[in-house]
């Protein structure tokens, strides 16, 4: 599927990926974010000088689980955009 497909997709809750990639267990998600804000904690105040428990809104955001099974926060590249190559994955 093309990455339009993906994106609907990952907007309903599905997790996609491409054939392309070489590492195992990798896929893409879409993380709602906390619109109405949640309390941050002390690596998050860390990293931005507020008071932990300071209340802050996330927007929603595209996010990847890596090859080693960590989640990092992911931005499509032109090869990505282009692709024909995405996969729903399964649960």
């Amino acid at each position: 599927m093309n990455f339009g497909r993906a994106l609907a997709l990952l907007k309903t809750g599905g997790k996609v990926a491409r054939e392309g990639w070489n590492g195992k267990g990798m896929f893409v998600v879409h993380q709602a974010g906390y619109p109405d804000g949640i309390a941050i904690n002390q690596n998050t105040a860390d990293a931005t000088g507020l008071e932990v428990g300071t209340v802050c809104a996330f927007r929603p955001y595209l996010m990847m689980r890596t090859v080693d099974g960590d989640f990092v926060p992911w931005v499509a590249s032109q090869t990505d955009l282009l692709a024909e190559d995405w996969t729903s994955v399964g649960e």
